[in-house]
Protein backbone atom coordinates (compact mmCIF):
# COMPACT_ATOMS: atom_id res chain seq x y z
CA UNK A 1 0.00 0.00 0.00
CA UNK A 2 1.28 3.41 -0.91
CA UNK A 3 1.08 6.59 1.12
CA UNK A 4 -2.00 8.82 0.84
CA UNK A 5 -1.49 12.14 -0.94
CA UNK A 6 -2.45 14.84 1.59
CA UNK A 7 -1.03 17.75 -0.35
CA UNK A 8 -3.19 20.89 -0.83
CA UNK A 9 -2.85 23.36 -3.69
CA UNK A 10 -1.45 26.77 -2.52
CA UNK A 11 -3.36 29.78 -3.79
CA UNK A 12 -1.86 33.29 -3.72
CA UNK A 13 -4.50 35.55 -2.05
CA UNK A 14 -3.46 38.67 -3.97
CA UNK A 15 -3.75 36.86 -7.25
CA UNK A 16 -7.12 35.44 -6.21
CA UNK A 17 -8.41 38.92 -5.31
CA UNK A 18 -7.27 40.30 -8.62
CA UNK A 19 -9.01 37.43 -10.40
CA UNK A 20 -12.27 38.15 -8.53
CA UNK A 21 -12.34 41.72 -9.76
CA UNK A 22 -13.30 44.94 -7.91
CA UNK A 23 -15.29 44.61 -4.63
CA UNK A 24 -18.89 45.77 -4.38
CA UNK A 25 -19.57 49.25 -2.91
CA UNK A 26 -20.71 48.53 0.67
CA UNK A 27 -20.33 52.16 1.93
CA UNK A 28 -18.47 55.47 1.56
CA UNK A 29 -14.80 55.23 0.90
CA UNK A 30 -11.94 57.34 2.21
CA UNK A 31 -11.94 59.35 -0.97
CA UNK A 32 -15.61 60.16 -0.47
CA UNK A 33 -14.86 61.37 3.09
CA UNK A 34 -11.99 63.56 1.93
CA UNK A 35 -14.00 65.00 -0.98
CA UNK A 36 -17.01 65.89 1.24
CA UNK A 37 -18.52 69.38 0.83
CA UNK A 38 -17.03 71.88 3.30
CA UNK A 39 -18.40 75.36 4.26
CA UNK A 40 -16.51 78.48 3.36
CA UNK A 41 -15.18 81.01 5.88
CA UNK A 42 -18.13 83.35 5.27
CA UNK A 43 -20.63 80.57 5.89
CA UNK A 44 -18.82 79.74 9.15
CA UNK A 45 -19.05 83.36 10.31
CA UNK A 46 -22.79 83.39 9.58
CA UNK A 47 -23.29 80.21 11.62
CA UNK A 48 -21.36 81.67 14.59
CA UNK A 49 -23.43 84.86 14.47
CA UNK A 50 -26.64 82.83 14.47
CA UNK A 51 -25.45 80.92 17.56
CA UNK A 52 -24.64 84.19 19.33
CA UNK A 53 -28.05 85.59 18.52
CA UNK A 54 -29.68 82.49 19.93
CA UNK A 55 -27.76 82.84 23.19
CA UNK A 56 -28.76 86.54 23.43
CA UNK A 57 -32.41 85.62 22.98
CA UNK A 58 -32.11 83.09 25.81
CA UNK A 59 -30.51 85.69 28.08
CA UNK A 60 -33.29 88.15 27.27
CA UNK A 61 -35.88 85.50 28.11
CA UNK A 62 -34.19 84.78 31.44
CA UNK A 63 -34.08 88.49 32.30
CA UNK A 64 -37.80 88.83 31.56
CA UNK A 65 -38.62 85.85 33.77
CA UNK A 66 -36.46 87.21 36.57
CA UNK A 67 -38.26 90.57 36.39
CA UNK A 68 -41.64 88.82 36.58
CA UNK A 69 -40.54 86.81 39.60
CA UNK A 70 -39.23 89.93 41.29
CA UNK A 71 -42.54 91.69 40.78
CA UNK A 72 -44.46 88.71 42.22
CA UNK A 73 -42.15 88.57 45.21
CA UNK A 74 -42.58 92.26 45.87
CA UNK A 75 -46.40 91.86 45.75
CA UNK A 76 -46.31 88.95 48.17
CA UNK A 77 -44.07 90.91 50.54
CA UNK A 78 -46.41 93.88 50.46
CA UNK A 79 -49.35 91.62 51.27
CA UNK A 80 -47.55 90.01 54.18
CA UNK A 81 -46.31 93.33 55.51
CA UNK A 82 -49.80 94.81 55.14
CA UNK A 83 -51.25 91.96 57.18
CA UNK A 84 -48.61 92.50 59.87
CA UNK A 85 -49.36 96.23 59.93
CA UNK A 86 -53.08 95.56 60.25
CA UNK A 87 -52.43 93.18 63.14
CA UNK A 88 -50.21 95.76 64.84
CA UNK A 89 -52.93 98.40 64.39
CA UNK A 90 -55.55 96.09 65.88
CA UNK A 91 -53.35 95.31 68.88
CA UNK A 92 -52.58 98.99 69.43
CA UNK A 93 -56.30 99.83 69.23
CA UNK A 94 -57.12 97.13 71.77
CA UNK A 95 -54.42 98.37 74.13
CA UNK A 96 -55.74 101.92 73.87
CA UNK A 97 -59.27 100.76 74.62
CA UNK A 98 -58.09 98.76 77.64
CA UNK A 99 -56.17 101.77 78.98
CA UNK A 100 -59.26 103.96 78.59
CA UNK A 101 -61.39 101.41 80.44
CA UNK A 102 -58.84 101.21 83.27
CA UNK A 103 -58.77 105.01 83.60
CA UNK A 104 -62.58 105.19 83.73
CA UNK A 105 -62.67 102.47 86.42
CA UNK A 106 -60.08 104.34 88.50
CA UNK A 107 -62.11 107.56 88.23
CA UNK A 108 -65.28 105.76 89.36
CA UNK A 109 -63.44 104.16 92.30
CA UNK A 110 -62.05 107.55 93.36
CA UNK A 111 -65.51 109.06 93.30
CA UNK A 112 -66.89 106.20 95.41
CA UNK A 113 -64.03 106.45 97.90
CA UNK A 114 -64.51 110.22 98.23
CA UNK A 115 -68.21 109.68 99.00
CA UNK A 116 -67.45 107.01 101.57
CA UNK A 117 -64.75 109.14 103.14
CA UNK A 118 -67.20 112.03 103.63
CA UNK A 119 -69.62 109.70 105.39
CA UNK A 120 -66.99 107.89 107.43
CA UNK A 121 -65.09 111.03 108.60
CA UNK A 122 -67.62 111.55 111.38
CA UNK A 123 -67.46 107.97 112.61
CA UNK A 124 -63.70 107.71 112.23
CA UNK A 125 -63.02 110.00 115.19
CA UNK A 126 -64.99 107.70 117.53
CA UNK A 127 -63.43 104.57 116.08
CA UNK A 128 -59.91 106.02 116.27
CA UNK A 129 -59.68 105.75 120.06
CA UNK A 130 -60.98 102.17 120.04
CA UNK A 131 -58.60 101.24 117.25
CA UNK A 132 -55.70 102.78 119.19
CA UNK A 133 -56.56 100.75 122.27
CA UNK A 134 -56.91 97.57 120.24
CA UNK A 135 -53.62 98.29 118.51
CA UNK A 136 -51.85 98.81 121.84
CA UNK A 137 -53.28 95.51 123.11
CA UNK A 138 -52.13 93.78 119.95
CA UNK A 139 -48.66 95.24 120.33
CA UNK A 140 -48.47 94.04 123.95
CA UNK A 141 -49.52 90.56 122.90
CA UNK A 142 -46.92 90.56 120.11
CA UNK A 143 -44.21 91.65 122.54
CA UNK A 144 -45.13 88.95 125.03
CA UNK A 145 -45.15 86.30 122.31
CA UNK A 146 -41.78 87.55 121.07
CA UNK A 147 -40.32 87.33 124.59
CA UNK A 148 -41.65 83.79 125.02
CA UNK A 149 -40.22 82.81 121.64
CA UNK A 150 -36.83 84.30 122.54
CA UNK A 151 -36.81 82.44 125.89
CA UNK A 152 -37.63 79.18 124.13
CA UNK A 153 -34.86 79.80 121.64
CA UNK A 154 -32.35 80.58 124.41
CA UNK A 155 -33.31 77.42 126.34
CA UNK A 156 -33.08 75.35 123.18
CA UNK A 157 -29.66 76.83 122.43
CA UNK A 158 -28.44 76.12 125.95
CA UNK A 159 -29.68 72.55 125.73
CA UNK A 160 -28.02 72.08 122.33
CA UNK A 161 -24.77 73.62 123.65
CA UNK A 162 -24.79 71.37 126.70
CA UNK A 163 -25.48 68.32 124.54
CA UNK A 164 -22.68 69.33 122.18
CA UNK A 165 -20.29 69.78 125.15
CA UNK A 166 -21.26 66.37 126.50
CA UNK A 167 -20.77 64.78 123.10
CA UNK A 168 -17.39 66.52 122.74
CA UNK A 169 -16.28 65.35 126.20
CA UNK A 170 -17.44 61.79 125.39
CA UNK A 171 -15.61 61.84 122.07
CA UNK A 172 -12.46 63.17 123.77
CA UNK A 173 -12.62 60.47 126.46
CA UNK A 174 -13.10 57.81 123.77
CA UNK A 175 -10.13 59.15 121.85
CA UNK A 176 -7.99 59.07 125.02
CA UNK A 177 -9.03 55.48 125.74
CA UNK A 178 -8.22 54.48 122.17
CA UNK A 179 -4.82 56.17 122.38
CA UNK A 180 -4.07 54.43 125.71
CA UNK A 181 -5.09 51.07 124.25
CA UNK A 182 -2.95 51.64 121.19
CA UNK A 183 0.06 52.66 123.31
CA UNK A 184 -0.45 49.60 125.53
CA UNK A 185 -0.67 47.36 122.48
CA UNK A 186 2.43 48.92 121.00
CA UNK A 187 4.39 48.54 124.24
CA UNK A 188 3.24 44.93 124.65
CA UNK A 189 4.14 44.17 121.04
CA UNK A 190 7.55 45.82 121.50
CA UNK A 191 8.17 43.88 124.74
CA UNK A 192 7.11 40.65 123.07
CA UNK A 193 9.39 41.42 120.14
CA UNK A 194 12.23 42.23 122.57
CA UNK A 195 11.71 38.99 124.52
CA UNK A 196 11.61 37.00 121.30
CA UNK A 197 14.82 38.65 120.11
CA UNK A 198 16.49 37.96 123.50
CA UNK A 199 15.45 34.31 123.39
CA UNK A 200 16.78 34.02 119.84
CA UNK A 201 20.09 35.58 120.89
CA UNK A 202 20.35 33.24 123.91
CA UNK A 203 19.69 30.25 121.66
CA UNK A 204 22.31 31.45 119.20
CA UNK A 205 24.85 31.86 122.06
CA UNK A 206 24.08 28.36 123.36
CA UNK A 207 24.48 26.90 119.89
CA UNK A 208 27.75 28.74 119.36
CA UNK A 209 29.08 27.61 122.79
CA UNK A 210 28.05 24.00 122.08
CA UNK A 211 29.70 24.12 118.68
CA UNK A 212 32.87 25.55 120.25
CA UNK A 213 32.86 22.79 122.89
CA UNK A 214 32.47 20.14 120.21
CA UNK A 215 35.30 21.62 118.21
CA UNK A 216 37.54 21.71 121.34
CA UNK A 217 36.69 18.09 122.17
CA UNK A 218 37.54 17.01 118.64
CA UNK A 219 40.84 18.88 118.71
CA UNK A 220 41.73 17.31 122.11
CA UNK A 221 40.97 13.83 120.82
CA UNK A 222 43.10 14.41 117.75
CA UNK A 223 46.01 15.61 119.93
CA UNK A 224 45.71 12.56 122.18
CA UNK A 225 45.78 10.25 119.19
CA UNK A 226 48.80 12.00 117.79
CA UNK A 227 50.59 11.77 121.18
CA UNK A 228 49.88 8.03 121.47
CA UNK A 229 51.19 7.40 117.96
CA UNK A 230 54.36 9.36 118.70
CA UNK A 231 54.94 7.40 121.96
CA UNK A 232 54.51 4.09 120.12
CA UNK A 233 57.00 5.15 117.48
CA UNK A 234 59.53 6.08 120.22
CA UNK A 235 59.08 2.73 121.93
CA UNK A 236 59.59 0.87 118.63
CA UNK A 237 62.74 2.88 117.91
CA UNK A 238 64.13 2.21 121.42
CA UNK A 239 63.39 -1.51 121.14
CA UNK A 240 65.01 -1.74 117.73
CA UNK A 241 68.06 0.15 118.99
CA UNK A 242 68.45 -2.18 122.01
CA UNK A 243 68.21 -5.25 119.78
CA UNK A 244 70.90 -3.91 117.49
CA UNK A 245 73.25 -3.29 120.45
CA UNK A 246 72.77 -6.84 121.72
CA UNK A 247 73.67 -8.25 118.38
Amino acid sequence: MGKRDNRVAYINPIAAARARGPAQNSGPTIQDYLSRPRPTWEELKEQLEKKKKGSRALADFEDRMNNKWRKELAKNREKLLGNDKEKDKKTTDKEKEEKKEKKEKKKKEKKKSSRHSSFSSSSSSSDYSSSNSSESEDEDEKKSTKKKYKRKKASARKASDSSEEESDSESKSRKRKRKAERSHRDSSSESSVGSVSEEAEAKKKKRSSEEKDKIMDKSKKKRKKKHKKHGRKKKKKAASHSDSELD
